[in-house]
């Protein structure tokens, strides 16, 4: 958006004492023409931009010139930068905040560029939670919250879930909790415990503590692609069987909308070549033989099961049911 850039553009230069043409287009990624355009739209709206000509010529701002983007306190450009984000806001008790940087920002802005947040928000809105829950926001939330942005470690009662030997009981610990992760409506921290990093949710927390000390930041630690490794290992720990089938060319492409998409992927791209019926047969890795009853029935006469011949047999039988019910 071209607001935007003149935004970066007056940063560049009241940065750097000159930038030539070719140092803005590239910084930019536009061309010298639009560098051109765009310094003059930035001098017709008051901002002093000084072209000079030559080979050691360039732009700059004349007299010291600065933008007045002032005055922000911490939370406030803290939550500036998730403002498109409202109800991750709202829930982690940032709202206020971000309506109070928004504010400032569009005071210091010139009065053309004055729109840019109402025209971004009449453009674009994220819905994170998936269809048919109603999100539900933990009430303690807000609290780690705080102590994320603050790097204090805190002193928590979790209620474990998964496996059965220790489904539903409560343990201690003390974390440093380094993020938090929004997956389809649900909030996860992750946090140092010990030497480990692990993911916690927090609709599982039963009593949060902040501490009064603060833990030294690892910088090397990437949320984003900690989340995206943890995620990824979850969703393999979830294929414990599997299975053979053969499926039509339709049922290879509906294949991928009935469990885990890169499961499915990589089944297909192993998959025999097409028979003279054009079907392929593959292995498919399933959470369970039941989850993949419910999943692949869905695809009806496209899909055949192989093996194993237990669940051969209960589709043969859904299959003979079905015949009676539409005789």
């Amino acid at each position: 958006m071209r607001a935007a850039r003149l935004i970066k553009m007056v940063l560049l230069l009241q940065a750097r004492p000159a930038m030539t043409a070719a140092e803005l287009a590239a910084e930019l990624e536009v061309s010298e023409r639009t560098v051109t355009r765009d310094a003059q739209a930035l001098s017709d709206a008051g901002v002093p931009v000084y072209a000079e000509r030559g080979r050691a010529g360039g732009y700059r701002l004349v007299g010291g010139y600065r933008t007045r983007l002032t005055g922000l306190a911490r939370d406030e450009a803290e939550a500036l930068f998730l403002s498109g984000l409202p109800a991750a806001l709202r829930e982690m008790g940032l709202e206020d905040a971000a309506s109070a940087a928004r504010l400032k920002v569009s005071a210091a802005l010139m009065p053309s560029l004055r729109d840019a947040s109402s025209s971004a928000a009449r453009r674009f809105h994220l819905d994170a939670p998936s269809w048919y829950h109603e999100p539900e926001t933990p009430e303690l939330l807000p609290v780690i919250a705080d102590a994320v942005w603050d790097d204090r470690l805190v002193r928590v009662r979790y209620r474990r879930g998964g496996g059965r030997d220790h489904a539903g009981t409560e343990v201690a610990r003390e974390l440093a909790p380094y993020g938090l992760v929004l997956k389809a409506g649900i909030w996860y921290l992750c946090a140092r415990a010990g030497e480990d990093f692990r993911v916690y949710r927090i609709d599982r927390f039963t009593a949060v503590e902040a501490a009064d000390e603060r833990f030294d930041r690892d910088e090397a630690f990437d949320l984003p692609g900690f989340w995206a490794e943890r995620a990824a290992g979850f969703a393999r720990s979830l294929l414990r069987t599997e299975v053979t089938v053969r499926v039509s060319e339709r049922g290879s492409r509906m294949l991928a909308y009935t469990g885990d998409r890169a499961a499915a992927a990589a089944a297909l791209a192993e998959a025999s070549e097409p028979g003279p019926d054009g079907r392929r047969t593959l292995t498919l890795p399933v959470e369970s033989l039941d989850v993949a009853y419910g999943q692949l029935l869905s695809l009806g006469p496209e899909l055949e099961v192989l093996a194993p011949e237990s669940l051969r047999t209960r589709f043969a039988d859904a299959a003979e049911r079905l015949r009676e019910l539409y005789r």
